[in-house]
C-alpha cells in the first residue's frame, strides 16, 4: 500500500495501539528533525482520539494525510461507512479561528474535487481546538457537492458529529485501500491548457472531468451571458470567479479571453496575468501559430518574427 499519509491504520488497531508505537511511526515518516511542539501536538491529538472513539467504531484512521496540490497535509482523514471526515487540531487552543476553519475547509474541498476517492464521498471537515469548552454539537449543512459546512466543535462533540453525519448519509461504504490508493486528478497545468486554447479546442477538453470540466464549460457560458447583456445595455460589468487554488480560475477567464477574440475581434479581448511564465507562453503562442500556418503554405521564415 502507497504511504498517503505518515500512520494509517484501521481504527480498532488504533485504538489498541500503545501510544509510543504511533509516536515512533509519525517520527520515522516525518523526514525532519523533530521538533518539541510537533511531538507534543500529535501526542495530544493521539490521545483524545483514544480517549474519545470507539472501539464499535469501524473505519481506517489517517495521520499527516497528503494534500499534495497544496504541499500540505490533514491532520487527522477519519472514514466510517462511506463518510470522509477531515479533522484539523489546533491543540492547546481555546478559540475557533477563521484561518483554521479555512485551512480545513480548502483541505475537504481539495479532496471532492481532485482526490479521485472522494468526488461521489459526503466530506465533513471539522476543526477541534483541544482547549475549547464543552458545548452543543452544531447542526451539519451540507453543501450540494456534499462537502457540509466545517464544524467548529470541542473535543467530546466529536463522537456525537461522526455518529450524526454518518446517520444523515446512506452512502456506500468506502474500502479505505481503493481510497487511499485513488491518487489525484486536477486539471491540467495553465501552460498545456494555453496550448490547447490556441489549438481551438474547448474548455472541457482540456481538463479532467474529475477537477470540474462541466462547471469550467458553465462558468464561461455565464461570462459570456453577462458581457453579451452589457453590450446590449451599454453598461459596465465585473465578474469574480473564485475556487480552491487549481480550480481552474485562470483556465476559465484564458478561455472567456480567448474564445471572445475569435469570435469577435471587434471587442480586442484582452488577458492580463501575474503568472510569469504563462505570459512568456502566451507571447510566444502567436508567432508559432503564424509560423506554422506559413510553412504550410511553403513559405519560409526567420527568427525575426519572433518580436512580433
Amino acid at each position: 500500500m502507497s504511504r498517503v499519509a505518515y500512520y494509517q491504520t484501521n481504527l480498532q488497531d488504533f485504538l489498541a495501539a500503545d501510544e509510543d508505537a504511533i509516536l515512533g511511526a509519525l517520527s520515522m515518516q516525518h523526514g525532519f528533525a523533530l521538533e518539541h511542539q510537533q511531538k507534543h501536538a500529535w501526542q495530544g491529538q493521539i490521545r483524545l482520539l483514544q480517549r474519545l472513539l470507539s472501539m464499535t467504531l469501524r473505519g481506517w484512521i489517517y495521520f499527516e494525510f497528503s494534500i499534495p496540490r497544496m504541499g500540505k497535509r490533514a491532520d487527522v482523514v477519519l472514514i466510517t461507512g462511506g463518510t470522509v471526515f477531515v479533522i484539523e487540531f489546533k491543540v492547546g487552543s481555546h478559540s475557533f479561528d477563521s484561518y483554521a476553519i479555512e485551512q480545513v475547509h480548502d483541505n475537504a474541498l481539495d479532496l471532492k474535487n481532485f482526490h479521485l476517492g472522494s468526488h461521489i464521498a459526503p466530506i465533513v471537515p471539522i476543526l477541534i481546538p483541544t482547549a475549547a469548552t464543552r458545548q452543543s454539537v452544531p447542526e451539519i449543512k451540507w453543501a450540494a457537492d456534499q462537502v457540509a459546512e466545517p464544524l467548529c466543535l470541542s473535543p467530546e462533540g466529536l463522537p456525537q458529529a461522526i455518529e450524526v453525519a454518518v446517520t444523515q448519509c446512506a452512502a456506500l461504504p468506502i474500502d479505505p485501500i481503493s481510497w487511499s490508493q485513488s491518487g489525484y486528478q486536477p486539471t491540467r497545468t495553465i501552460v498545456e491548457a494555453a496550448l490547447a486554447l490556441y489549438r481551438q479546442h474547448d474548455v472541457k477538453e482540456i481538463t479532467r472531468s474529475e477537477a470540474g470540466a462541466d462547471n469550467l464549460g458553465l462558468t464561461a457560458a455565464r461570462v459570456d451571458q453577462f458581457i453579451e447583456h452589457a453590450k446590449t445595455v451599454n453598461r459596465k460589468v465585473i465578474c469574480f470567479i473564485t475556487g480552491v487554488p487549481g480550480a481552474g480560475k485562470t483556465l476559465a477567464g484564458l478561455s472567456i479571453a480567448t474564445s471572445r477574440a475569435e469570435r469577435h475581434p471587434n471587442e480586442h479581448a484582452v488577458f492580463l496575468s501575474g503568472n510569469g511564465p504563462l505570459v512568456d507562453v502566451l507571447r510566444d503562442l502567436p508567432y508559432r501559430r503564424r509560423t506554422r500556418d506559413q510553412h504550410r503554405r511553403g513559405w519560409s521564415i526567420g527568427m525575426a518574427y519572433r518580436g512580433a
